[in-house]
C-alpha cells in the first residue's frame, strides 16, 4: 500500500493568466513583399512611364487579403509618388500596406494588437507575458506589453507559469 497524495497541478491553480504574443502576429504567409528594385532602370533609377506601366500591370490578385511589405532591396532612391502609387494600385485588394521588409511589418502589427488587447481580461490579473515561442518575438513588442499592462494589472511577470521572473506588482 502506497501513501502517495495525488499530483497537484499548482500551475494551474496560481491563477496566472498568460499572454502569448505569438497568438497576437498575423498567420505565416500572411506578409508578402513586393520588392521595387526588379522595376528599377539598371538597378539605380526609377523612370515613371515603366513604372506606371509594371504598376498597371501588376496582378493584384496576387495580393489580395495579405498584408503587404513594399521596399527595395537595392540601394536606390525611390520618389515618393512612387510608393504613393504603389499604395493607390493595391489598397482595396489588400489587408493593409507598409514601408519595410516582412519583420517590420509583422512588428507593426504586434504592436498594433498589443494597443488594441481588451485590458477587461488582465485587469487586476496576475499576468505572464510568455517567453518562449516558434516565432520570433520582437523586443519592442515586449516593452508595449509592459506599457500596455502595467497600469491595469495586479502582477506582471515574463517567462513560462512554471518559472517566471516578477517585474511589476502593484502596490
Amino acid at each position: 500500500m502506497s501513501d502517495t497524495q495525488p499530483l497537484v497541478n499548482k500551475v494551474a491553480q496560481s491563477g496566472l493568466i498568460t499572454l502569448d504574443m505569438a497568438r497576437l502576429l498575423p498567420p505565416e504567409g500572411a506578409i508578402v513583399s513586393l520588392d521595387l528594385a526588379p522595376m528599377l532602370f539598371r538597378g539605380l533609377v526609377l523612370r515613371e512611364k515603366e513604372f506606371r506601366q509594371y504598376i498597371a500591370e501588376l496582378d493584384v490578385s496576387a495580393y489580395s487579403g495579405k498584408y503587404v511589405a513594399v521596399c527595395c532591396s537595392t540601394d536606390a532612391l525611390i520618389p515618393h509618388w512612387a510608393f504613393m502609387l504603389v499604395a493607390l494600385a493595391l489598397h482595396q485588394e489588400v489587408a493593409g500596406i507598409w514601408l519595410g521588409n516582412s519583420a517590420e511589418v509583422e512588428k507593426h502589427l504586434l504592436l498594433q494588437a498589443l494597443a488594441a488587447l481588451n485590458l477587461d481580461e488582465y485587469r487586476n490579473q496576475r499576468v505572464v507575458v510568455k517567453g518562449c515561442s516558434d516565432r520570433s518575438i520582437p523586443p519592442e513588442a515586449y516593452m508595449k506589453a509592459a506599457q500596455v499592462l502595467a497600469p491595469v494589472v495586479k502582477s506582471l511577470m515574463y517567462g513560462e507559469p512554471c518559472s517566471t521572473v516578477p517585474l511589476y506588482k502593484r502596490k
